[in-house]
């Protein structure tokens, strides 16, 4: 991959979700297969996705979603295509580890990898991390509508 992004700002470039709503602020790594990313502002009391104090770990599935967004947009934009819209339509497996995520000191890791890759559409499987240790897991599916 080119020139991998080191902001939101960057991020946002690449997918449909913008401003705060973009959650990934980094990109650690990235190749035609696998991305690694990480967010640092899930403790943030203005976090986009709180609810009654709290950043549940349920949210963790849009990580893993904008994980793979993230890393088709960078495909498509090494290819020299712009970014393509998706759709989630279906998440399998996921696996959460905790209740929430708010009271967690340190960046979240995000790791998202290509199962299936079609024009249509792909499967990913992700993992989100904190200090190492596993806070959620799943597989999610994404349709490419027609242009």
């Amino acid at each position: 991959m080119t020139t991998l992004p080191q902001t939101r700002e960057d991020i946002t470039r690449l997918i449909p979700h913008q401003g705060r709503m973009c959650l990934w602020q980094r990109v650690v790594e990235a190749d035609a297969r696998r991305i690694v990313v990480q967010a640092f502002d899930h403790g943030d009391a203005g976090h986009p996705l709180r609810h009654r104090d709290r950043l549940h770990a349920v949210h963790l599935a849009e990580y893993g979603a904008q994980a793979m967004a993230v890393h088709g947009g960078l495909r498509g934009r090494d290819a020299g295509l712009a970014p393509r819209p998706g759709l989630l339509v279906a998440l399998r497996g996921v696996v959460l580890h905790r209740d929430r995520i708010d009271d967690l000191d340190g960046p979240l890791d995000g790791e998202a990898e290509v199962l299936v890759d079609s024009e249509t559409g792909a499967q990913y499987a992700f993992v989100i991390r904190h200090c190492g240790a596993t806070i959620a897991e799943g597989r999610a599916a994404v349709i490419h509508p027609p242009a």
